[in-house]
Parts: C-alpha cells; sequence; structure tokens
C-alpha cells in the first residue's frame, strides 16, 4: 500500500479510501491511484483486513452435498446477492443429514471466520447444531426452525395443497403421491399439504409411496401405479422424479395425461420441455438465496433487531401433462 501511495503522490490513508470506494475522493485522486494499483499489481489482503476490522467479508454455506437443482440454485442466489453487497461465499457440504456431519461441515465455515452462516441443509431441529451456531448470525433456509433467529422458507404445505387441489379440479376421484425421503422437512410440508387437501375435499387418502428425489426412484414408483387401473392422478414431489415416473406410465401403455395426470415440483429448466411439457409446482429457489443473504446482511447490521420469519409462496405452472379425468 506504502508503494501504491508513493507512485500516486498520496497518502496511504487515501489509497485505502480508494480501495474500500470511499466516496469523499475526488475522480482525479481516484484515477491516479487505481492507476498505481494497476502498475504494481498490488491486492488487499482479506486476512490482514479481517484482523483490522474483526470482519472477513464472508458469508458461510452449508448445504447438503448433492447435485440436485434446487441447491445449486438456492447457491447461485446467495453468491449473486452477496456479490452485490461486496460479500464472498464460502461453502462447506455435508454428506448426509446425521447430525455429526452437519456440524463438521458448520466447524469448518467457523473455523474460516466467517461473519454469518446461512444454513441450507433440510434437517430437524438439534440443540446440539443450535448450541454450535450460537452468537453468530444465521439465517435457515427450511430446515431447524428454532436454531436461528431468521427463516427464510417456501410454504412447502401449501405447495402440495396446490398441486393436490389442482388435480381435484380436474375433476380425479383422488391423488396418488410420490413423496421425498421422509427425513427431509419439504418432503414432511409436501404430503401433509397434499393430504390435506385431500382430507378437506372428502376424498380417499390413498398410501404415500418415497424416493429419493432421483428420476431412478421416480421411475421405479411409476411401474407400481402404472400396473393399477384406478390410478388417474399422481402428484410427484420432484420434477427430476416426475420425469422418471412419466417414463414408466409410458412405457406401461398409460398415456400422460389422458390415462394419468402427473403434477411435478420445482419448475426445473427442463420441465417445460419435457414430452409432454410437466405441470408443476414452481419454487423460487434463485430468489430465496438472494432473500436469505438479505436477512443475514441485516442481522450482521443490526444484531439486536427483531425481523420476522419469511415465507415465500410457491406458484402452479399449468403445461401439458394434466388434463381433467376421463
Amino acid at each position: 500500500m506504502n508503494d501504491v501511495a508513493r507512485i500516486a503522490g498520496v497518502s496511504a490513508q487515501t489509497v485505502s479510501r480508494v480501495l474500500s470506494d470511499h466516496p469523499h475522493v475526488n475522480a482525479a485522486t481516484r484515477a491516479k491511484v487505481l492507476a498505481a494499483v494497476e502498475e504494481t499489481g498490488y491486492r488487499r489482503n482479506r486476512l490482514a483486513r479481517a484482523l483490522v476490522t474483526g470482519r472477513s467479508r464472508t458469508l458461510g454455506v452449508v448445504t447438503h452435498e448433492t447435485d440436485h437443482y434446487s441447491t445449486s440454485a438456492i447457491l447461485l442466489g446467495a453468491q449473486t446477492a452477496a456479490r452485490a453487497e461486496g460479500y464472498f461465499v464460502s461453502t462447506a457440504t455435508t454428506p448426509s443429514l446425521s447430525t455429526p456431519a452437519v456440524a463438521h461441515a458448520v466447524s469448518r465455515l467457523l473455523d474460516q471466520g466467517v461473519d454469518g452462516l446461512l444454513m441450507a441443509v433440510p434437517v430437524r431441529e438439534d440443540a446440539s447444531l443450535g448450541d454450535l451456531t450460537r452468537g453468530l448470525p444465521t439465517v435457515v433456509l427450511d430446515g431447524m426452525r428454532s436454531s436461528a433467529t431468521e427463516v427464510v422458507a417456501v410454504d412447502q404445505v401449501e405447495a402440495g395443497r396446490l398441486a393436490t387441489e389442482h388435480l381435484l379440479g380436474l375433476g380425479h376421484p383422488t391423488v396418488w403421491h410420490i413423496a421425498g425421503p421422509e427425513s427431509w422437512n419439504d418432503a414432511i410440508g409436501r404430503t401433509a399439504g397434499w393430504r390435506q387437501a385431500l382430507e378437506d375435499a372428502g376424498r380417499t387418502v390413498p398410501p404415500v409411496l418415497h424416493g429419493d428425489w432421483s428420476p431412478e426412484s421416480g421411475h421405479r414408483n411409476g411401474e407400481l401405479v402404472g400396473r393399477m387401473p384406478e390410478v388417474t392422478a399422481l402428484f410427484v414431489a420432484s420434477d427430476e422424479m416426475a420425469f422418471g415416473a412419466v417414463r414408466a406410465l409410458v412405457e406401461l401403455g398409460r398415456r400422460v395425461p389422458e390415462d394419468v395426470s402427473v403434477v411435478g415440483m420445482d419448475d426445473i429448466a427442463l420441465a417445460a420441455y419435457a414430452s409432454p411439457p410437466l405441470t408443476t409446482v414452481r419454487q423460487p429457489f434463485h430468489d430465496v438465496g438472494g432473500r436469505a443473504v438479505e436477512h443475514l446482511l441485516a442481522l450482521l447490521a443490526d444484531p439486536d433487531t427483531v425481523h420476522e420469519p419469511e415465507v415465500v409462496h410457491p406458484e402452479l405452472v399449468v403445461r401439458s401433462s394434466t388434463a381433467p379425468v376421463r
């Protein structure tokens, strides 16, 4: 920094102000400093700055180790919002949703001195995890709702109701459901919404089938329901599982939507280009990641402010995979 100041003919303090985007620096001085920075190849040391300010300007994100679209979309939204505010994002993945695995991922981020945490893992409440993050501003995306002062979550119960009520509105006597893993909060919420919609309509509630979010598990369950002629409507808890289920139905000679209407969940990019285009419930994953960062930065700015949890509402997207019952 002293070399930059000498070349630009200014003080080291002025260099610091320029690099911090301080507003009270005139344009000519700023240009001289930036030219000197370019000439010297100077780069600020973030670790050194963190020692001085007590802030690393880094946000930690804990995610499940998966290639699911939702995880990458949420992370992209968080990174975009953090970058706009001058923050870096450091991620730690957990190979399972067990408490020790999640705690290890949190510990890795704490060791990096992150300023705050985004917990983007669909785990249930656990006192030990709450103890681990205590004192550090934390925002939860679904999952451990009472472990954090802030929550940003999609209303999964509403999502299940939207899908089920759409199919019932088309005249189907009941709706079968391929759910996600029983340990995932979002799967639990979607199943609850599906069940409530059927019970409120006075319809028979079929047994729940479970997949692991993969197309293979959707195909496996699709082979099961496809052999039951009474099944005319199917709500699948993810688009990828829905693709597998539709493939199995077609292989068994069941037409979609003429014989079986199918609704997915997420509205991933491929949903609109499936055959037939998939009716699904859209979750604004990118927006959720960005909103979570906004909540976290608000906590960093004023830890004593009481903020209300933010519920994000899903949206039904109707395409060609659903039709009135024959």
